[in-house]
C-alpha cells in the first residue's frame, strides 16, 4: 500500500492550490477527486460568468488571461487546466473517497480500486456539486433538475423555477429569452436583496410586466409528471409544468464528512469544526479548506478568499514535522 506525506481530497482550486503548496515543500502528496478535474465548476451552467475578476481566482503563480474582466465557466475550466498541467500535479480522478480510519500514526484512506496510507490529510471538497434538496414528493422524477446546464431542454417548454437568488434569477432569465413559459416559486416576498446588481433589476421587471410569472411567500408541495402543487398566500394551486428547476443552493457533502470521521458543529451552520488559524480539525492532521470552511453559509468564503488556505495549513503541517525531527 503506497503511503504519502499528505493526502487531498479534492481537486478544484483549493485542492490544486494545496498541492501546489504541498510541492513546493518538497512533500510527497496524492490528490484524490470524485469526478473531473475542478469538478465543481464543471457543473457549472455553460453560459456562467464569475462575479470574481481572473486575478482573484488565480493560484500558483500562474496568470489567468480572460477576454473580458469577469472571466466565464469555459476559460476558467481551461486556465485550472493549465495550472494542473504547469505544475504537474500529481491528481487522480474519478477516484471517490469512501472512508477514512486512523492507521496507527496515519490514516487509511479507502477508494474504489485502492487504498493509501498518509500522515496527513486535506478536505477541500467544495460544495456546488452537492444540490440541496426540496425533500417533497415528486422530486425522484426525470424532469426535476438541481443542476443547470443551457437554455436549450426548455424552449417552448413550461418550467418552474424555483428560489430568489443568483441562480434561480440567472435561470428564470435566460430560459425566458429562449422562448420558455417561466413560473417562479419564491419562499420569502422578494427577490433576494444580494442579487447580482445588474440581474436584481431585471428580473423584477419582467415580474412586474408578468412576463415571468412569480408566486412569492410559496413553497411547492408535489411535484407530478406534469404539473406542479404550490401552497401560496391563496391556498393550494396546481398548475401545468414540464420541467422543474431547482435552484435552491448548494451544501457541503456531509455523508463524506461523516464518513471521514469529521467533526461538525451544529449549532454553528454546521462547520466542520477546525482551528481558525492552522485550519487542522479535531482529528490530528487532518485539515479542512476552502468553501466547505463555512458550512452551510454558503455565501461567504469564495475562491478568492480561500486561496490562503493552502499556504496556512503546509506552514502548520511542516512546523509539526520540523518539531518532530
Amino acid at each position: 500500500m503506497k503511503k504519502y506525506d499528505l493526502i487531498i481530497i479534492g481537486a478544484g482550486p483549493i485542492g490544486l492550490a494545496c498541492a501546489i503548496a504541498a510541492k513546493k515543500a518538497n512533500l510527497e502528496y496524492l490528490v484524490l477527486e470524485k469526478g473531473v478535474l475542478v469538478n465543481s465548476l464543471y457543473n457549472f451552467p455553460e453560459q456562467m460568468t464569475f462575479f470574481s475578476t481572473s486575478n482573484l481566482l488565480e493560484i500558483g503563480d500562474v496568470p489567468f488571461v480572460a477576454h473580458n474582466d469577469k472571466p466565464t465557466r469555459k476559460e476558467a475550466l481551461e486556465y485550472y487546466r493549465r495550472v494542473y498541467d504547469s505544475w504537474k500535479l500529481n491528481v487522480r480522478l474519478y477516484s471517490p473517497v469512501e472512508h477514512m480510519e486512523k492507521d496507527g500514526d496515519s490514516y487509511r484512506i479507502k477508494t474504489p480500486k485502492e487504498d493509501f496510507k498518509t500522515e496527513a490529510v486535506i478536505v477541500s471538497t467544495g460544495f456546488y456539486d452537492t444540490a440541496r434538496k426540496l425533500n417533497i414528493p415528486g422530486e425522484e422524477l426525470p424532469k426535476v433538475k438541481h443542476f443547470y446546464d443551457s437554455p436549450h431542454p426548455y424552449v417552448n417548454q413550461k418550467i418552474l423555477v424555483i428560489g430568489a437568488a443568483n441562480s434561480a434569477c440567472d435561470v428564470a432569465l435566460e430560459t425566458y429569452y429562449k422562448g420558455a413559459e417561466v413560473t417562479m416559486a419564491i419562499r420569502g416576498d422578494e427577490i433576494y436583496k444580494k442579487t447580482k446588481y445588474w440581474i436584481k433589476p431585471n428580473i423584477e421587471n419582467r415580474i412586474k410586466e408578468g412576463s415571468i410569472k412569480a408566486y412569492f411567500n410559496t413553497t411547492v408541495k408535489e411535484i407530478k409528471p406534469y404539473s406542479v402543487v404550490l401552497n401560496t398566500p391563496d391556498g393550494e394551486i396546481e398548475i401545468e409544468n414540464d420541467f422543474v428547476l431547482a435552484m435552491i443552493g448548494y451544501t457541503p457533502d456531509y455523508s463524506l464528512f461523516e464518513n471521514l470521521g469529521l467533526p461538525i458543529d451544529e449549532e454553528d451552520a454546521k462547520k466542520p469544526i477546525h482551528h481558525p488559524e492552522t485550519l487542522e480539525t479535531p482529528l490530528s492532521n487532518v485539515y479542512v479548506a476552502g468553501v466547505i470552511n463555512s458550512g452551510m453559509r454558503t455565501s461567504k468564503l469564495f475562491i478568492e478568499n480561500t486561496r490562503v488556505h493552502a499556504d496556512m495549513i503546509i506552514k502548520d503541517l511542516m512546523a509539526k514535522r520540523t518539531e518532530t525531527v
